[in-house]
């Protein structure tokens, strides 16, 4: 796992963009945006989690929370801000609750997930998200076990811009599905089953949440659903997109995260005073 500086920040202290990805992606996923992003001297980070497309042996040994804070731990000074999409956004949701956190890593009674990470705002994209756990039954997990080839053919459809298509899109994504394997969707699906019991009135700092209209995989009601459940969040479902938002409305998705990062610069980065005060101890 790592995470690359892919555009360097201007400045004493820039503000610090970390991108993750969702399951069997990949940093570039991130790349349309990148070439699209304005130049505001924010220092742009993307990570490769052990959950993409070659995946590392055995991730799922620990948990997707876990992966997370390592991810944010390698850049310098820690995030200000973390963008995620799909399986990512819901890591990312589950270690700010402390789902799957070594009790070293869990905020005190009392404090803010937002301040504990130290994040001016997050993003998330394509997230998966149910309120109420009477939502998930078993046609639910028929339909994202047997789907699953399905979302990852879709996902290779639009990558690569419709170039690979028919039975080689659909040998390719049988091929990626063998990769993830049992135990990667069944993290990817636990993470999604504990979002019922997400504590969200705990997440108090700015959010994004970007849905599409046609996502069949992370339904644009959910993005609704996490919005409504969130304290401060805006939600914005993007017509004629499906799970990649960043891909397929790319000059939106570049307005709507530039706006966003921009007003995340002009606040001040929670925990700062609590942090001086311990150095000057």
């Amino acid at each position: 796992m790592s995470v690359s500086l892919r555009r360097p920040g201007r400045g004493s202290d820039p503000l610090r963009v970390l991108f993750l990805h969702g399951l069997a992606g990949g940093g570039n996923v991130w790349d349309d945006y990148l070439a699209r992003a304005a130049d505001r001297g924010h220092a742009l980070w993307t990570a490769e989690l052990p959950w993409r497309s070659d995946e590392v042996e055995d991730w799922a040994v620990h948990s997707p929370a876990h992966w997370t804070a390592r991810a944010m731990a390698q850049v310098p000074g820690g995030p200000d801000v973390v963008v995620a999409h799909s399986f990512g956004a819901g890591a990312l949701l589950a270690l700010l609750d402390g789902q799957g956190v070594e009790p070293d890593g869990l905020a005190p009674d009392g404090v803010d997930a937002f301040t504990w990470h130290r994040l001016r705002g997050v993003v998330l994209v394509s997230p998966f998200y149910r309120p109420r756990a009477e939502q998930f039954d078993w046609d639910a997990l028929a339909y994202y076990v047997n789907g699953f080839g399905r979302i990852l053919e879709d996902g290779l459809r639009v990558r690569s811009g419709g170039r690979i298509t028919g039975e080689l899109r659909r040998d390719m994504a049988l091929k990626v599905r063998e990769r993830v394997g049992p135990y990667g969707w069944t993290s990817f699906f636990d993470t999604y089953l504990r979002t019922p019991y997400l504590r969200t009135e705990r997440l108090t700092g700015p959010c994004l949440v970007i849905g599409g209209e046609s996502d069949f995989a992370a339904f644009p009601a959910e993005s609704e659903a996490l919005g409504a459940a969130l304290p401060d969040a805006a939600v914005k479902i993007l017509g004629d997109c499906g799970h990649f938002a960043m891909v397929e409305q790319a000059d939106v998705f570049a307005d709507l995260t530039d706006s966003f990062l921009d007003s995340a610069a002009s606040r001040p980065r929670p925990g700062a005073t609590d942090e001086r005060a311990r150095e000057n101890d």
